[in-house]
């Protein structure tokens, strides 16, 4: 790799479901020359994409666990992570974008702005990352990348501006026209490696004048210098690239290219776009949290020569042992250095030091502020900051969204169960949405996660990698308990065995709480509880948020006040008054009306138009609110608001009510209350699981 910062993009593939995010991918490494076949992502030759090395990844043809790879274009080098698309691996964009610098944004000309193109928006929006989006698919019928650009700016806010017009649409889709240089390019031989520049043909002329004026009109909100050039009519090449850098830099323009990864037409061009206008790792501030100083926020140098800090994003348990993906931030790592574990304090050695392509590995010496290495043999979880010991920083942690699905799993002998555990273990560390626990009460392995496709694929995975036979239970759902109204208590904790006992008095209310899911308030004056029994109380409290009164489940948005108390010299201690507001919950639980609560799932459902109305009656079948429908050409966008407990096998209902042509998607929303009539049956239901 370059020593040159300004050289180094580090660049994320982001999108909805199916927009061409692998195949984009798979031909940026094969004109980088990193790979010299394609293979595409359901190909028939069985290869299947570079970047879906997972062999389930190239049955399901759609990416489960990002990629990492890297590549040089014209002097520069791309670190390069793709993404799944699926709601249900959200976390793989999480923690990619939390390291990268930039992303391309890519969008299908024909579905444009959809459901998920939203959520993966609102992750880079979270991250301040700086985008290029890449309409793909500009040869498919129906493909309108206009329409696309203003959905850009209506549904996701952005300023967005074209910097290319596609040369032809649908069948007669043959390459792009620059707006900037004014040229067409076509992309000729086999694999459209030859772009050859032409001159506009003189139909399209017209059009691409226009669009040349909004982009002038547009670029030179963030450039004097192309204002005045534009009256002086002196515009030149580099003063537009200036201007576009300017404003995608500061987050305020979002350039737009146009192109179709599948034929081959446009790549190139959007690889010169990302050397040319997303930043290279010295343009983007980066802060650690000093931990010896209240975590003040210290900003971060790319230079190599200060201490190293350095975060682990994503791990990945293989053969060889594990494997840490790390961002280096500031400074720089060699093999045989010293590292230590900010959170733990451990100190390790870096015996092994590799640059990623998808599941290939090559060793190499050093790395340095900007790149993205992975690292062998190092005991850490994901999100840990590294150091050399002189510094005692921390990166922020990345946002991890709560699991909203539960399955019960069983091993079918003792060897499966051996593996199972192995396989749990491994997951759990691997992905911070996957999480799993036995139940005190059945004894069943619980799995919890963000889907059904979620927890389906790691059943699967444990039966091909670890060779565990499970069976599973029906899926449940996460529910909570949350109360409706105020109730106050007034409990006494009072035991006498011989020799000192236990008391402890206390008196407060429980009432609702609009927002999070528990907060306690301390309003004892006059000494009537002494200060050091105040946090046994509220231990006590929240030892009781596990499991409600009403069915079992987890309790949420609670508020509990305690404003007088009694104690005793000898008996009151800290189990004394642990117990004392364990007997108070249940005391005022009961009178504050505990209701169920269900997760609600936001679901998108795409179908063409003519199926409208068959897809409005499975949404309303399922309890289920219509908050738009919006009609785009010849299909119609659905959005809704479902209870999970409804959406279990409603993939099929879909395909078989619109022919197998619409697809949906879904993600958490809220937390809402359970209708009276469902709660009834959830509690009958929780009664016989428990009797049994």
């Amino acid at each position: 790799m370059s020593d040159d910062l300004t050289r180094l993009r580090n660049i994320g593939i982001s999108a909805h479901i199916d927009s061409g995010k692998t195949t984009l991918t798979e031909r940026i490494l094969f004109y980088t020359q990193r790979i010299h076949a394609i293979h595409d992502v359901k190909g028939k030759d069985g290869v299947g994409a570079t970047m879906d090395s997972m062999e389930l990844e190239k049955e399901r043809g759609i990416t489960i666990q990002s990629a990492a790879t890297y590549c040089h274009w014209k002097g520069a080098d791309i670190n390069i992570i793709d993404t799944p698309g699926h709601v249900d691996f959200t976390i793989e964009v999480e923690r990619a974008l939390r390291v990268l610098d930039g992303a391309v944004l890519v969008l299908c000309a024909v579905g444009g702005v959809q459901s998920q193109s939203v959520t993966v928006d609102r992750q880079m929006k979270r991250y301040g990352i700086p985008r290029i989006a890449f309409i793909n698919k500009c040869d498919r019928a129906g493909a309108n990348p206009q329409r696309v650009v203003r959905q850009l700016d209506e549904k996701l806010g952005h300023n967005a501006v074209l910097l290319q017009m596609p040369l032809g649409l649908e069948a007669d889709h043959q390459g792009v026209i620059d707006l900037v240089r004014m040229k067409a390019l076509l992309f000729q031989g086999e694999h459209g490696e030859q772009v050859t520049e032409t001159e506009i043909p003189e139909a399209l002329r017209a059009e691409a004048m226009e669009l040349r004026e909004q982009l002038l009109d547009k670029t030179s909100l963030f450039s004097d210098e192309l204002t005045e050039a534009i009256l002086d009519d002196a515009v030149t090449e580099d003063l537009i690239h200036q201007a576009v850098r300017r404003g995608t830099l500061a987050l305020q323009l979002t350039p737009v290219l146009v192109g179709s990864a599948y034929k081959n037409k446009g790549v190139q061009a959007l690889l010169d776009a990302v050397i040319a206008y997303l930043p290279n790792p010295s343009e983007v501030t980066n802060v650690a949290l000093d931990l010896q100083n209240n975590e003040q926020e210290v900003v971060l140098q790319t230079a190599p020569d200060l201490p190293p800090v350095m975060l682990a994003f994503k791990l990945e348990v293989t053969r060889f042992g594990q494997l840490t993906y790390i961002r280096v931030y500031q400074g720089g790592v060699r093999k045989g250095d010293t590292i230590v574990n900010a959170r733990t304090g451990k100190k390790t050695k870096v015996g092994r030091l590799v640059r990623m392509h998808a599941d290939t590995m090559e060793d190499i010496e050093a790395a340095f502020a900007g790149d993205i290495v992975a690292l062998f043999g190092i005991d850490c979880s994901s999100g840990d900051t590294f150091t050399n010991g002189g510094t005692n920083l921390s990166m922020s942690s990345m946002y991890v969204p709560d699991p909203v699905i539960s399955l019960a799993i069983k091993a079918k002998d003792k060897k499966a169960e051996m593996n199972m555990s192995k396989a749990l273990t491994r997951f759990i560390k691997e992905d911070p949405t996957f999480r799993s626990f036995q139940d005190e009460e059945t004894g069943e392995t619980i799995i919890s996660g963000m889907g059904e496709l979620h927890l389906d694929v790691y059943v699967e995975r444990m039966r091909r990698e670890y060779g565990a036979e499970v069976e599973t239970g029906v899926p449940k759902v996460a529910y909570r308990e949350t109360i409706t109204r105020r109730a106050e208590f007034d409990y006494t904790h009072k035991k006498q065995t011989g020799g000192s006992g236990q008391y402890g008095r206390i008196l407060g209310f429980v009432e609702p709480l609009a927002e999070g899911d528990y907060e306690f308030h301390n309003e004892v004056t006059g000494g009537a509880i002494p200060t050091e029994f105040i946090s046994s109380c509220d231990k006590g409290f929240h030892a009781c948020l596990k499991k409600g009164a009403l069915a079992g489940f987890p309790i949420a948005g609670m508020a509990v006040t305690i404003n007088d108390g009694a104690s005793h010299a000898v008996d009151s201690s800290d189990m004394a008054f642990q117990q004392a507001a364990i007997g108070a919950f249940r005391q005022a639980y009961a009178k504050a009306a505990p209701v169920l609560l269900e997760p609600v799932m936001r679901v998108v459902v795409e179908t063409p138009s003519e199926y409208q109305g068959a897809v409005l009656g499975t949404i309303n079948q399922r309890r289920g609110i219509i908050i738009s429908a919006s009609e785009d050409g010849t299909f119609t966008a659905i959005e809704s608001e479902v209870p999970l407990a409804e959406m279990f096998g409603y993939s099929t209902v879909l395909r078989s009510s619109t022919q197998g042509k619409a697809e949906f998607t879904m993600e958490f929303a809220r937390y809402s209350q359970v209708p009276k009539s469902v709660a009834e049956e959830i509690l009958r239901r929780q009664k016989e699981e428990q009797k049994a």
